[in-house]
């Protein structure tokens, strides 16, 4: 007779070390912590099935994992099985029928020879994804307002998932369960988890998937999953699969795969360490030429580092380390907030991004079997110096919104293709004075908008799209932007803020922009048609271009009409580069400025602000004079 083991995934959690979350939390020391391998020895699930999840309702359900090698293995779950036999390399996988939504916990039972698995308060729901950097990945407990938010996290329909970081370009087959370290918060963060959502769980969770999650969960009445594979400092060519970025016809893809290539042929860890090892010599001998002593905390290097093969930008390395471990399993959609890691190249990088960005979409729907997915796009947060009416030109010399522009035009061109499933919010308003912008409640309700209204049912409730420029047509003197709806300045009684205009020169200065007259109501006053924006500038006789909300930090409060708090997303009119704005600075730049070049281009739009500022003075003191 053999002998059947029964495992609840609870009980074994207990022996893991990894339900002793609370003192982990609290800075239990990583070597107290045992972890969860991605991969069991026997029979085992993939770690991304565990008792407190939520399945995908609606979809046929996909579930694998491992045992040994012909091994039979039965899979029931909701009152049906399925059989399958593990292959060679020791994978199962079995497709269980669509079901729909419920909130009544259900058990997931897996049997193999020797080994009974049990998944237990299970719930049938929507999952949706989080991607992109440490905006989305910022927790909940750094935040305005996050406390309040998170003392009131009571949400047993709400399930949650972080999936830990990982590295190298092989696609990983599994994630483990651990506590990773966080150096950035000097503490460990429990990964690799699904949790019912509560306080002490919701914490630690991405602030804007957690109010997403949260809106969703109250308003459709359904089960929310949230799986977090959002990861800092991460570039959008590293979420793309290495195979589809070698198939991008564009010369910016080309260059920066061969730049990778070329770092990870060139790496040697020997040599590496010879020169650290030789770094450290030279500083013990003139520490002690100097009479000091060593730090007792640093000693001679002894490890070899992993070097730019492993580096969690290398091109394909965040897909294939944190999306590949889960592809194949159902989810309901997407959101992604990234693009901080992308703005060090110029216009370069941003040209290289908008030809990859639409291909890591088209891939991330790819991996989860839905051509369709719904993928919703969160614009690139703020950072520096706030852009004013006094340093307007100088504030657009910046790549910030190049890559704003990028994703918004991915947006458009899906959107417009016909696209149903494409979502679009700006950020850029929600400032604070560092790159990491604790407004991040209004970000998450922003998105959940889009997704309320375009896969919940809710359109008559509640708007998400942007007003969109339908046309532009130059006049004399102006610029006419037509909508394709009622555009209207945030109701603070104050004008439209945030367009420039530009001639021929390429020299932008901040617009005049007001709404079409169109004639008189019946008490004589002016009527107005907000579909139509009119841009005009002193300094600009002939404007030929525009842009709106153009720095990192932008000016700009157009929005939907009727105080909705949806932002005109940031866009121009002109193909511009950033190194050739202002015209007849130096020759035509295809790459980078230098640091000369930079010098010269600053000087340039300080001088157009100047100019500007002293038109507006002598305006006044003219105004003055002749009252």
């Amino acid at each position: 007779m053999f002998r059947v083991f029964i495992l609840t995934i609870p009980w074994l959690l207990f022996f893991t070390g990894a339900a002793d979350a609370q003192q982990n939390r609290k800075g239990m020391p990583r070597e107290n912590v045992i972890d969860v391998p991605a991969i069991g020895e026997d029979l085992c699930v993939s770690n991304a099935f565990q008792s407190n999840m939520v399945l995908q309702r609606d979809k046929p359900i996909a579930i694998w994992g491992w045992a040994d090698a012909g091994e039979n293995v039965t899979v029931s779950f909701g009152g049906k099985q399925q059989h399958a036999k593990t292959a060679e390399n020791r994978v199962w996988r079995v497709r269980l029928a669509a079901m729909q939504a419920t909130s009544e916990p259900l058990t997931l039972t897996v049997q193999g020879s020797h080994k009974t698995l049990k998944l237990e308060n299970i719930l049938i729901g929507d999952v949706w994804l989080l991607g992109g950097q440490s905006n989305m990945e910022f927790p909940l407990d750094r935040i305005e307002n996050g406390q309040l938010e998170i003392i009131s996290a009571n949400y047993p329909g709400i399930r949650i998932l972080t999936v830990p970081a990982a590295n190298g370009p092989d696609n990983k087959p599994g994630f483990p369960r651990l506590h990773e370290w966080s150096g950035w918060f000097n503490r460990h963060f429990r990964k690799g988890d699904w949790d019912v959502c509560t306080p002490d769980v919701a914490r630690e969770l991405s602030a804007i998937g957690y109010v997403f999650g949260r809106r969703i969960h109250m308003a459709a009445e359904v089960p929310i999953g949230i799986i977090d594979v959002s990861r800092g400092g991460t570039t959008v060519e590293a979420w793309t699969p290495d195979p589809v970025l070698r198939k991008i016809d564009a010369e910016s893809v080309r260059n920066m795969l061969a730049e990778w290539d070329q770092k990870v042929a060139d790496w040697d860890p020997q040599a590496d360490l010879a020169s650290r090892v030789e770094s450290y010599r030279q500083k013990v001998a003139r520490f002690e030429k100097e009479g000091k002593e060593m730090p007792a905390n640093e000693q001679a290097p002894t490890d070899l580092r992993p070097g730019p093969p492993m580096d969690q930008n290398r091109p394909g390395n965040c897909y294939a380390s944190m999306i590949a471990p889960i592809q194949g399993l159902q989810v309901k959609g997407a959101i992604f907030h990234q693009g901080y890691n992308n703005c060090f190249n110029g216009t370069q990088g941003a040209i290289m991004y908008r030809h990859v960005f639409p291909e890591m979409i088209t891939a991330w729907r790819a991996a989860f079997n839905d051509p369709q997915l719904p993928f919703g796009i969160l614009s690139l947060c703020t950072e520096g110096e706030i852009q004013t009416l006094d340093n307007y030109s100088e504030m657009m010399a910046n790549p910030g919104p190049y890559i704003r522009e990028a994703q918004y035009q991915t947006f458009l061109d899906l959107y417009e293709a016909g696209d149903a499933n494409i979502g679009f919010t700006s950020t850029y308003d929600l400032r604070r004075r560092w790159y990491h912008p604790q407004l991040k409640i209004p970000a998450g309700e922003r998105i959940a908008r889009w997704a309320l209204a375009t896969q919940y049912g809710l359109a008559n409730n509640v708007r998400w799209k942007p007003p969109m420029v339908k046309e532009m047509t130059v006049e004399p003197g102006r610029i006419l932007l037509r909508l394709d709806e009622p555009g209207e300045a945030v109701d603070n009684g104050g004008p439209i803020l945030g367009f420039a205009v530009a001639g021929k020169d390429r020299k932008f200065h901040p617009a005049e922009a007001s709404h079409l007259i169109i004639g008189e109501d019946d008490r004589g006053r002016p009527k107005k048609d907000t579909k139509v924006i009119v841009l005009r500038s002193p300094m600009v006789t002939e404007p030929i271009h525009y842009r709106y909300a153009w720095a990192r930090s932008p000016l700009g409060n157009l929005q939907a009409s009727r105080n909705v708090d949806i932002p005109f997303a940031t866009q121009r009119s002109d193909d511009w580069s950033l190194e050739n704005a202002p015209s007849g600075l130096f020759e035509e730049v295809t790459g980078k400025l230098d640091r000369r070049q930079r010098r010269i281009q600053q000087e340039a739009l300080r001088q157009l602000d100047l100019d500007r500022r002293v038109r507006a003075a002598q305006s006044l003191i003219e105004s003055a004079k002749s009252q």
